[in-house]
């Protein structure tokens, strides 16, 4: 459930939002939210796990619950962010313009920021309903290490994060697990726990 008591009181707030896979989630996501809360002075940031990416469409994820839960046991005690289920409950196709729609109908006047990776900064005018999307967030890129920061192509607006740059993805972890190597350092401590007491990607 989102927590909206304190954010609807101020239209000044700003909220991030953090879509993709997560399959799973690994320490990069979790630097990746601190960069961005400290770098926008967000008040909360929302990680918001993909049903099915459109530009993805062969990639078959692990299952939406499996990967809300461990989003939930590596975001346990943070009060800044949380977990939004809303594109796995609708399931399907999962279209940003429609998560971003309903941030700003729930958090009217807020500053909206939406994270994504630095390879979809020039697909950016191939997503559903771009100028609708466009109007409504700014978009904050999640820089690989050593990779050059490009223009975002127009009508579309926003910046590069610089803090945190960590070069781990999550197929590299599941590689790791299906070779049978640890991924202790990788993940969050209760992520890694759950992994080794379920053969999710064996």
């Amino acid at each position: 459930m989102l927590l909206k008591s304190k954010l609807t009181v101020n239209s000044k707030i700003k909220i991030g939002l953090f879509g993709g896979s997560f399959d799973p989630v690994h320490l990069g996501h979790l630097l990746v939210a601190q960069a961005a809360r400290e770098e926008l002075d967000l008040e909360r940031l929302f990680f918001i796990p993909a049903a099915q990416s459109p530009f993805k469409p062969e990639n078959h994820a692990a299952a939406g619950r499996e990967r809300l839960r461990l989003l939930r046991l590596a975001l346990a005690g943070q009060t800044w962010c949380e977990v939004d289920a809303q594109e796995i409950e609708r399931g399907g196709v999962s279209y940003t313009v429609d998560t971003v729609r309903d941030y700003s109908r729930k958090f009217p006047g807020a500053e909206v920021f939406y994270l994504i990776g630095a390879d979809n900064v020039a697909k950016l005018p191939l997503w559903r309903e771009a100028s609708e999307l466009a109007r409504l967030a700014e978009f904050v890129v999640i820089p690989r290490p050593g990779q050059a920061e490009v223009c975002f192509p127009a009508p579309f607006r926003g910046r590069w994060l610089t803090g945190f740059r960590l070069g781990v993805s999550s197929s590299q972890i599941r590689a790791r697990i299906k070779a049978g190597l640890p991924v202790d350092h990788l993940v969050p401590l209760m992520v890694a726990e759950a992994l080794r007491n379920n053969p999710l990607y064996l």
